[in-house]
């Protein structure tokens, strides 16, 4: 099967997973009740099209938060071009497709009788367990990080939320001439293009605002780990002498009095700290017994249902899997959707789709008025896993015309998945 670039679009804005795996026919019989943990972009899309594609589901979501706050387009909140209202969303929404929400956190998972415990105090029974928790930050990995953070001191704001204000406020406090650390986590981690975005976006804001302030940016990487050419491009023509680009400068410690970061090579001393540690599957994910790769960290899944190879019944989407896709927002809601509709058929006693279809596309920007893109679709192959198309590929110069397709692209996402 080929698709040509509208195609393409067309399917990826929609979820090409639905357009591959989203024909269930609701079964009869008894209620199954499927329990959706996280509200996120892979859980709250799992959650509606649970109910969606099979309407005599219950479907239970449960997340902590009183909102959504979007972690694509939060650079842009550091850059200036947005604010926090911007890219936060209620769960008004949801209830009206059928969903039971509960505003908890879940503490204990008993796989063998299928029931999750939450801080809260409720036992929740389930015939299909959904993990969508996102990622654990592993601020221990970084010597000094958590007493620094907990001064006020440094920010990860690798989770959008008060800590993307909170950052915000400390770059409009820095003087001009100051100085900006941030660091990339070694990969795998949460949005590949994320940090390189947003060494763009503070360079834009300190372009406007502070044009004799500078950006240090550590990589625990040995080169820029995503849209290589894009980002490149963007500093030598937009922002030449001021951002130094280090790779193999992964941070080790943090000195929240002196502010100072160390690597193995040097103390780099900044204004404003911006440290973004190594990253894995959520905690929630070990309460089932489902991160369980080699090392521990993520969870290995059967990629054509996303239930987890080490517990059954429980699946697991969004960044907390350990696979070769992208871990982003878009991806996540090709998980959620492929899953869906794999718990479908399977609560049916069908079989799943045996060869689903996952789509990415993720814009970065690179002024005020540019971005570039980067988009795959992935077909699922029994042996190799989830195999990249010949469609698709990505930008290696920002332009107005993706910074306009990044913005209808928010916007039609966060519809889908809270809409």
């Amino acid at each position: 099967m080929t698709l040509n670039r509208r195609d393409f679009l067309k399917w990826s804005g929609a979820g090409v997973a639905a357009a591959f795996a989203g024909c269930a026919t609701p079964p009869s019989g008894p209620r199954a009740h499927v329990v959706v943990v996280g509200a996120g972009f892979g859980g709250a899309t799992c959650a509606k099209y649970l109910r969606q594609w099979n309407p005599n589901l219950d479907v239970t979501l449960i997340e902590p938060n009183d909102k959504f706050v979007s972690c694509p387009i939060s650079n842009w909140v550091l850059g200036g071009l947005r604010s926090m209202d911007d890219i936060t969303h209620g769960y008004g929404n949801l209830p009206k497709h059928g969903i039971k929400m509960v505003k908890d956190s879940v503490v204990a998972i008993d796989t063998d009788r299928r029931v999750v415990k939450t801080r809260g105090g409720a036992s929740i029974g389930y015939d299909r367990l959904v993990l969508a928790p996102g990622i654990e930050i592993l601020t221990d990995t970084v010597k000094g990080f958590t007493e620094a953070e907990a001064a006020g001191k440094v920010v990860h704001a690798w989770k959008a939320g008060a800590q993307t204000a909170l950052l915000r406020k400390q770059l409009e406090a820095m003087p001009d001439g100051g100085t900006f650390v941030m660091s990339v986590p070694a990969a795998p981690y949460r949005c590949p293009p994320g940090p390189y975005e947003r060494a763009c976006m503070v360079a834009y804001y300190f372009k406007q605002a502070k044009p004799k302030s500078k950006i240090i940016l550590l990589d625990g990487n040995p080169e820029i780990a995503s849209k290589k050419a894009l980002f490149t491009d963007a500093w030598s023509t937009l922002y030449p002498g001021m951002i130094d680009y280090r790779p193999n400068n992964a941070p080790l410690a943090v000195d929240g009095d002196r502010m100072i970061v160390s690597t193995e090579f040097d103390e780099v001393r900044g204004d404003v700290l911006n440290v973004v540690p190594r990253q894995r599957a959520a905690e929630v994910c070990a309460l089932a017994g489902a991160r369980n790769d080699s090392a521990g960290n993520w969870c290995t899944v059967n990629l054509a249902t996303f239930e987890s190879t080490g517990a059954p019944n429980v699946h697991v989407i969004g960044d907390s899997v350990g696979a070769a896709l992208p871990k982003s927002g878009h991806v996540a809601t090709n998980h959620a959707k492929v899953c869906a509709a794999a718990i479908v058929e399977l609560l049916a006693g069908r079989a799943p789709d045996p060869i689903p279809v996952i789509a990415n596309t993720c814009y970065s920007a690179t002024s005020g008025s540019t971005a570039g893109y980067v988009a795959h679709v992935y077909r699922f192959d029994a042996v190799k896993g989830y195999v990249a198309q010949p469609e698709g590929g990505a930008t290696a110069k920002g332009d107005t015309k993706n910074f306009g397709f990044a913005e209808s692209w928010s916007k039609n996402i966060w519809a889908d998945v809270v809409g």
